[in-house]
This record gives structure tokens, sequence and C-alpha cells, in this order.
């Protein structure tokens, strides 16, 4: 079925290909088309041109946009979507000055939403996590990543990742799933949880088929890099390709091991030193921000525009999760780049969109306006531009969102 969408007063982010990730000073381009159509077909872009030709265009059905701008859905790389319930407890514990490293010493964190998630069943666990998945499409985001890691047992592992297999069944947009299964240790023997995950979790999720990647929380009081180096050689062995966390409050060796260990990622990155920078630059590891948790835990941003300015791509992702970054809002993710990291509106629009598809292998699928491409996009409010989204921030800007070419 042809479906032509008439009238667009900015089509954004208009790309005739889309083979490479945007790096450095190429990130500051946004193409912008205006008194513009667009042509789907079978849920897939078609063709587009300006609305002085749109008698042109046969279809079968039409759609006037009445001047709004169009853009791509954001792709988020990197979220915790899946849980159990939420830790606003612990929240007001931060309010009264208590960090997240204390909170997690004392019982919380992540072992928290682990002793929760153990407690509720794969059917419930699937409900809440589709309420918050449909509201995350209506907030604009047409592709996603969801990781497991609330469960730090066999049984509940498997179970999330159960239910991110069922998402993916249920919705239509692109959705890639991460095990997270060393995001924190459940108990005081290191050795037998590590043997857990390499010689149980990883066999049955294998068997299953339940993960397209793995990953590791590199951290002080987490996983040191020996240990990381350890699950990742682990991983692919059963074809898991890395996309872990490193350098979220300390610079351990990471980043080094995560790229000579052919990770597709690198997320968080508060703390950067100049010799990893340069390391990146030599490597194929795309870095991702998630500048959402450095706002709610209040801690340094990464700095993103020096990663910009070093010739680096830059790919920013929400973190979604029940402790430190609790918002799904790409939008406000746009905003936070530009008002703390200092980004660009353009780059903040690229590093959510365009370069945020690559950092989930689907450069192909989603991102852009390009021929072929899954017909994901966003309708805006009247009167919105591509520097309201960070401009306004918290408000909302989204009239409507197409996935496959249809209205959700």
């Amino acid at each position: 079925m042809k479906k032509l969408f008439t009238h667009i007063g900015q089509l954004v982010q208009v790309r005739p290909t889309s083979n490479n990730l945007l790096r450095g000073a190429m990130m500051r381009d946004l193409p912008v088309l205006k008194d513009m159509w667009l042509l789907t077909e079978d849920g897939r872009i078609a063709d587009w041109g300006e609305m002085d030709t749109v008698d042109e265009v046969t279809a079968d059905e039409s759609v006037s946009l009445n001047g709004a701008m169009v853009m791509p859905t954001f792709v988020d790389s990197h979220t915790h979507l899946v849980y159990a319930a939420d830790r606003d407890e612990e929240f007001v514990m931060k309010i009264k000055g208590i960090d997240y490293q204390t909170i997690a010493e004392s019982g919380g964190g992540i072992l928290n939403s682990a002793r929760k998630l153990q407690q509720v069943s794969e059917e419930e666990l699937f409900e809440s996590a589709s309420k918050r998945l449909e509201e995350v499409i209506r907030q604009g985001t047409g592709a996603i990543e969801i990781k497991s890691g609330y469960g730090l047992t066999t049984e509940a592992e498997v179970k999330i990742l159960r239910v991110i297999a069922k998402l993916k069944d249920r919705f239509a947009i692109p959705i890639k799933s991460t095990f997270l299964g060393a995001h924190a240790f459940p108990y005081a023997d290191q050795e037998k949880y590590i043997k857990s995950i390499i010689h149980e979790m990883l066999p049955q999720i294998y068997s299953e088929g339940l993960a397209d990647y793995i990953d590791v929380f590199c951290e002080e009081g987490y996983y040191s890099k020996e240990q990381m180096c350890q699950i990742l050689e682990a991983g692919d062995k059963y074809e898991l390709k890395p996309k872990v966390h490193v350098n979220q409050f300390n610079s351990i060796g990471g980043i080094e091991a995560a790229i000579e260990n052919g990770a597709l990622s690198v997320d968080h990155l508060e703390v950067l030193s100049e010799d990893e920078i340069a390391l990146l630059k030599d490597s194929d590891t795309i870095p991702v921000a998630l500048p959402g948790c450095s706002f709610f835990l209040n801690i340094d941003f990464t700095p993103g525009r020096k990663i910009i300015e070093s010739g680096l791509p830059l790919v920013l992702a929400s973190d979604f999760n029940p402790g430190s970054s609790p918002s799904y809002s790409m939008s406000m993710i746009n905003a936070l780049a530009c008002i703390k990291m200092k980004l660009l509106p353009e780059e903040a629009i690229n590093a959510t969109t365009y370069n945020a598809a690559f950092a989930l292998e689907l450069g192909s699928e989603v991102g852009s306006i390009t021929k072929g491409k899954l017909a994901n996009f966003i309708v805006a409010k009247p009167g919105t531009n591509p520097y309201s989204i960070a401009y306004h921030f918290g408000v909302e800007w989204i009239d409507s969102v197409y996935i496959n070419g249809d209205k959700y």
C-alpha cells in the first residue's frame, strides 16, 4: 500500500544514502528540505519531493500534514526498560545527600531491583514492560535496545530476556536485546557468580536465541577490567558482540579492554581521558553518552563537545532505568546534550537518530529519511523546528508518531 504525506513544512534528516557514521564536524550537518511530500510503500520510505511535483505522485491514501515538521523517530541504544518496580524511595535518599555508591553498598541500587524482579512472574513483567514501551513509542522512539541485568540469577536473567523476546513479537519497532548478567554481584563469591554467567546463563541464552549483545558494568565496586574480559571472551564464543558500561565514575582500563574485545559501543564515559579518546579514534567502537543519568545522579556529564571536536562520532541514549535515569524522553536527552554538554541542536539530533542507529547495527533500517528504510517518523506540532526540541525542554512538541507508515 502506498501512502502519500503532503504539505510537510520541514522534512528533517533526509539522506539519499546512509552508509557511514557521522564523525566530528560532519555531525553539524542536518539536512532539512522545505515544502515537501513523503511517500511510503508497505511500511517503508519510497520517495520524497517538493510540493510543486506532488501531482505526479500516485498513492492509495493521502494525508495532509498542514505544514508540520517531520523527522525520523529517535533510536534509543541503551535502556533497562524491563524491571519490576520503581525505586522512588532511593530518589528521596539521593535528595538527602546519599550518593549512588553508598545506596548500592547498603543493599539498594541494582540489588534492590533484582530482589523485586525475582518475586515477579514473567507475565506480570511483560505486561508492565509493554505499558512502558507503548509510552516510549508515543514519545517518539522508533527503535530501542533493552538490557537484562536486574535478575542476577540464571532463572531471573532468562526471564527478563524472554520478556524482551515477547516485546519483539508484540511491537512493530526494531528491538535489540542485551544480556547484562554482569550488572552487579549478588553475593560475595565473585568467582562463583562469574562461573554461573559463563557456564549456566550464556549456554541457555544462546540455546534459546535470547540476546543480540552482551554487556558488563566495568567499574570500581562492580566488575574489574579482567573480569569484564573474561565474560566478554565467553560471550564471543556464543556470538554475542559487546556493548559495555565503562567509565561512569572511574577510569579503570575498561575502554581499552572493550576495544580489544571488539565492542560495538562503550556507554557512559562521564570520566574520559585524552589517551582514551585517542584509543577510540583508532577503533570502530562507538562512544555513547547518557546525559539523563548524569542529570539525575548529579554527576559529571560526558564530554560530548570534546568527543566531537576530536573527530569522533557520538551517540546519545536515555539509559532509561528505575535507579539512575528514570526517564525515557529522548527529547529531554536532546535538551540535556545541548544545555549541559554544549552540543549544537543539529549534533544532538544526529546523535539520537542517525548515529544512534549504528550503535544498534540498524543503520540500514532507521535513523534517517532514506529510501528503503522503515517509515518510522515523528510529526511535530505547529511551529516546531529542529531547534525547538532542545530549546523548549520538557515541553511536549510531538503531534503524532508513525510506525511503518501507520499512525501509532
